[in-house]
């Protein structure tokens, strides 16, 4: 299981460093072959390739007549890059996926139980401060009311 928040450093050519105790498990799950891809959020998602693969045979499966399901299947399939962590356990990000996402230096990994969200440092505390209410809280969905912690 992903979680946890880690700002890495994305260098010149793209490339972000996967940390250790992530990478391992990446190795474990996927032998290190790993899907990006959009998010509808200004952010990429970053799953293990076996994860990704019965997500994308769901989205496949979806009328591409509908236009909403076609904009899914162009949004998550259409951008969907298969990638291999290198023997430094970096990744590299295209430019295309880079730019969709407003990534540069500064960046966010952001486990999310099955996989993990990019996004950049600026957005990702931009959201979080967009998802805090008038009272200071966060505002929860209604499948969640009466929930406590």
């Amino acid at each position: 299981m992903f979680k946890g928040a880690t700002n890495l450093n994305m260098d010149a050519k793209g490339r972000l460093a996967i940390p250790a105790k992530h990478r391992e498990a990446l190795l474990v799950q996927s032998a290190g072959e790993i899907v990006l891809t959009a998010h509808s959020h200004p952010c990429l998602l970053l799953y293990p390739a076996s994860a990704w693969e019965p997500i994308q045979s769901k989205i496949m499966s979806l009328s591409s007549f509908d236009k909403k399901s076609a904009a899914l299947q162009r949004r998550l399939v259409g951008y969907a890059e298969d990638i291999s962590l290198d023997s430094a356990g970096r990744l590299l990000v295209s430019p295309v996926l880079r730019e969709l996402a407003g990534l540069e230096k500064e960046v966010m990994l952001i486990g999310q139980g099955s996989h993990f969200e990019l996004w950049s440092k600026e957005a990702w505390f931009r959201q979080s401060q967009e998802a805090i209410n008038e009272d200071g809280e966060f505002e929860m969905p209604s499948e969640l009311e009466g929930f406590s912690l």
